[in-house]
Parts: structure tokens; sequence; C-alpha cells
């Protein structure tokens, strides 16, 4: 699987092109971000609540790759830290985010949120 990040609002992902955030499960599976479960609670999708999160931990993992957008605004929520404190976690502009997902892929079982705006 390889993944590319050419601009602001776009994520390509082996050649299909995602206008919205998106989530890698270990499998190579792909689905939309439910950024709304931390909007209606937080007022912004830019803090990862738990209970988003939760939604994501259906496969076994060793990284968890934390894409968080061109000018880094996501973040993990101390809470979802906690959810996640046995795993490793990267959080990175979703730029390196991509460059650092697809220099570990195959090598580690990665579950990868990213948010492809601000």
């Amino acid at each position: 699987m390889k993944l590319e990040y050419p601009a602001f609002g776009r994520i390509v992902v082996d050649g299909k092109t995602y206008d919205h955030d998106v989530v890698i499960y270990p499998s190579g599976r792909i689905e939309k971000r439910k950024k709304w479960l931390s909007k209606d609670k937080h007022g912004t999708s830019h803090k990862l609540d738990p209970e988003e999160l939760r939604e994501y931990l259906q496969e076994e993992f060793d990284v968890l790759i934390v894409g968080t957008g061109f000018y880094g605004y996501l973040s993990l929520l101390p809470e979802s830290r906690e959810l996640v404190r046995e795993k490793e976690v990267i959080e990175l502009p979703t730029g390196e985010a991509a460059r650092t997902f697809n220099e570990l892929w195959g090598k580690k079982r990665i579950l990868a949120i990213f948010h492809v705006t601000c």
C-alpha cells in the first residue's frame, strides 16, 4: 500500500484519491473517518475523542499513525492516548505521516488516521 499527500484536502491511497479524512486498518481496509463523533462532543473534529478512537480499534495493530493535517491541528486527547498506551503512537503533519506510513507498511501492523485538511 502506498500513500501520497499531494495537496491540502486530499490523500491518494494506491492511486485512488480521497477528499475526506480516512482511516486505514492493518488489513488494508479504508473507511471515512467518523469525525462527527469528536465534533459533536467537542465542537471540533480536531480533538480525537476516545469514543471516536474506539470505533477504529477493530483489528490488532502495533503502531497508530495520526496524520494531524496540513497544519497539524488534529491531536489525540489524553483519554484517547490512554486507550493506546501500550502501542507505539506517531503523530505528525499529514505529509510526514504519509511518508512514515509508507516506510512502515509491511513491517508493522499499522492503524492510521489521516486528517487531510487543516
